[in-house]
């Protein structure tokens, strides 16, 4: 998975969660709750690298998009078995202190540009198809939970009305502690938020 010149992968990961990591992680995070997509059917996943990069765990789940927030990440082309090349797209984060909220709010807007519209293509793009959207950063736990919780925030406010009931509701579906997301991305979460920076869904 630590792809030379492609992942910058950190040497002292604990043991427990370095095999968690070398797992495919991809899970539904809206669940029974209604999508805002105007894409009928869409879907969003929390995952991993791991997840990012199999093929078959993408394609079992009908993924055929993939959001890397991971600043050390790098995912290279992937196609599926039907010869469905998966959409890259990369927004960078650093899991810690050092990123402009400006940055995460690029982040949530993107997550709602791809789940508001699709992109056809031209002939003479790679070939695509509709599917459902993976977040993902290296283990899904601090910078796409951040991401996906100020996203929830925003779009679905019905569900969850402020930035702690969608880091509950992601939290348990990803069984995470409080230590998750890292402290400086939730300061992150709650500035972009307070200034508006990412603004809110059409109707929320």
């Amino acid at each position: 998975m630590d792809a030379p010149g492609r992942h910058a992968i950190p040497k002292d990961v604990p043991a427990a969660e370095a095999r968690e990591d070398a797992r495919p992680l991809l899970i539904d995070v809206l669940g029974p709750v209604a999508s805002a997509s105007a894409q009928p059917g869409k879907r969003v996943f929390l995952g991993n690298l791991a997840g990012a990069e199999d093929a078959a765990a993408l394609t079992a789940a009908g993924i055929t998009e993939t959001l890397n927030l991971g600043l050390n990440l790098c995912p290279g082309p992937l196609a599926l078995g039907d010869g469905t090349q998966v959409r890259r797209y990369q927004i960078g984060l650093i899991d810690g202190p050092g990123n402009d909220p400006h940055l995460l709010a690029a982040a949530v807007v993107t997550v709602r540009g791809l789940m508001g519209a699709y992109g056809p293509g031209k002939p003479h793009y790679p070939p695509h198809r509709p599917g459902h959207l993976l977040v993902h950063c290296r283990g899904g736990r601090s910078r796409s939970v951040t991401v996906l919780a100020v996203w929830l925030t925003l779009c679905h406010p019905q569900a969850f009305p402020d930035l702690d009931a969608a880091l509950a509701h992601l939290r348990r579906l990803r069984g995470l502690d409080t230590t998750h997301p890292l402290p400086p991305m939730l300061d992150l979460a709650r500035e972009v938020i307070a200034r508006d920076l990412a603004g809110r869904a059409h109707g929320a």
